[in-house]
């Protein structure tokens, strides 16, 4: 058995047991009130034949990534990485047009988890990253994505640049964002086709190559002084214009 996955903060402990994931034990600090969210994890843990254990504060403090654990870890299996090919397909099983969020280098661990949490919320399928140079999924994207990745697919792809070409055979537009594209994504025809979003790395944006496979770049119009948004926010704000022209209803 290889060394456990930690799950740190209420919601997400809670969201993985709620989802299923092979949860080792629950530790909760001494001193916390088995009331609210905790009371929902000590439920759901007991329901599933997981562990609850009580520990002094200082020994989570010790074993956790980040200091904001909410004086909750759980200790699961490794996260599992799941295919976008196959979550594309369910949707279209279900009647839905495909959304998927591709991610272009996105390095820092709290940019990937804001993203995860957005696109989740969003009713995105999939998350496409690649193997190099970006984050994996750790602690820290767990804690920052409140438990969103145990409801949302993510593939983490050898190539990214085949990904997207796969995607384009399935027939799924991409659609990267750019900040100094001459469209808007308020003017994007494609939004409520079968779509990947890609989204570029923190400072440097897509890479040539992502870039060239676009089949439109777009930026979000800017009112402001400042010349651009952080990724993450950048990612929630087209995901959300996403949702709006899906929900017009005319796709």
């Amino acid at each position: 058995m290889g060394a456990p996955d930690r799950i740190e903060g209420r919601n997400p402990v809670r969201e993985a047991l709620r989802a299923g994931r092979q949860v080792r034990r629950v530790l909760i600090a001494d001193g916390i009130p088995e009331r609210g969210t905790v009371a929902e994890i000590v439920t759901a843990a007991r329901a599933a034949g997981v562990p609850v254990e009580r520990a002094p504060r200082p020994v989570l403090d010790r074993i956790a990534a980040g200091r904001v654990h909410q004086g909750v870890i759980a200790e699961a299996e490794p996260y599992r990485y799941r295919s976008w090919e196959e979550a594309a397909a369910a949707a279209e099983a279900r009647g839905e047009t495909p959304l998927l969020l591709a991610l272009d280098g996105i390095t820092d661990p709290g940019n990937l988890g804001s993203l995860l949490r957005s696109a989740e919320a969003a009713g995105t399928h999939a998350v496409i990253i690649p193997r190099r140079r970006a984050s994996p999924v750790t602690p820290v994207v767990e804690k920052v994505s409140a438990g969103a990745l145990e409801h949302l697919p993510i593939d983490r792809v050898t190539n990214l640049e085949r990904a997207l070409d796969r995607c384009k055979d399935r027939g799924i537009w991409v659609v990267g964002l750019d900040g100094e594209a001459e469209t808007t994504i308020w003017d994007c025809a494609l939004l409520t086709e079968p779509l990947v979003l890609v989204v570029g790395a923190e400072g440097t944006g897509l890479s040539r190559l992502i870039s060239e496979r676009a089949d439109a770049r777009v930026r979000i119009p800017m009112g402001g002084r400042v010349g651009s948004l952080n990724a993450a926010v950048a990612g929630a704000v087209a995901l959300f214009e996403v949702r709006r022209r899906r929900s017009q209803g005319d796709h």
